[in-house]
């Protein structure tokens, strides 16, 4: 499948092959389950899902779609025009949770801090007792192709003031830096 970006593709093959190997790092460096996601049909595509390295039931997520206003990966790929909302701003954002950003001056707020601080955080947006952060993967021509990110129960993910861990920031960060370099970002 081609992912079209502007006036070029990607192939979702090569970002996925391209980013296993720093997916399965950050897990294993992490502690925490690790989803690579693109933008589809004006919602996320995961498209490569690394679970959590303990020994803790877990769900498959690879082809999963998740919103993009209510996800750390949509969060990412809207602040960063990979994707957008136009659909489904018309019809009204769907409340996930009681968390969820529907009010669209809220989720533009939020969105430009993603662009400020590189990063985007869901805490119970989605599903309550779940977080994620994710922080964007860019390609040829710093164009964001996609988004990265860590996801698991709130107290894994976030410190004892309900913010993420500055630890699980910067793991993340560097990982969506490696898997830029590998696909033609600028160092």
């Amino acid at each position: 499948a081609l992912l079209h970006l502007g006036t070029s593709y990607l192939d979702i093959n090569e970002l996925r092959s391209r980013s296993i190997n720093w997916a399965d790092a950050l897990a294993a460096r992490s502690g925490e389950a690790v989803r690579l996601g693109t933008p589809f049909e004006g919602q996320v595509l995961v498209i490569h899902h690394v679970f959590r390295p303990d020994d803790t039931l877990q769900t498959l997520d690879v082809g999963s779609l998740l919103p993009l206003h209510a996800s750390s990966l949509g969060k990412v790929l809207l602040a960063y025009g990979t994707a957008s909302l136009e659909s489904a701003s018309e019809a009204g954002l769907e409340a996930y949770t009681r968390h969820t950003l529907v009010a669209p001056e809220k989720l533009t707020r939020a969105l430009a801090e993603v662009r400020e601080v590189g990063w985007a955080a869901e805490i119970q947006e989605m599903s309550m007792g779940e977080a994620g952060i994710a922080s964007p993967i860019r390609g040829h021509g710093g164009l964001v192709v996609g988004a990265v990110g860590l996801s698991g129960p709130v107290e894994r993910i976030c410190d004892s003031h309900g913010r993420p861990r500055p630890n699980l920031i910067t793991l993340l960060r560097e990982a969506a830096r490696a898997i830029s370099r590998d696909l033609g970002a600028a160092r």
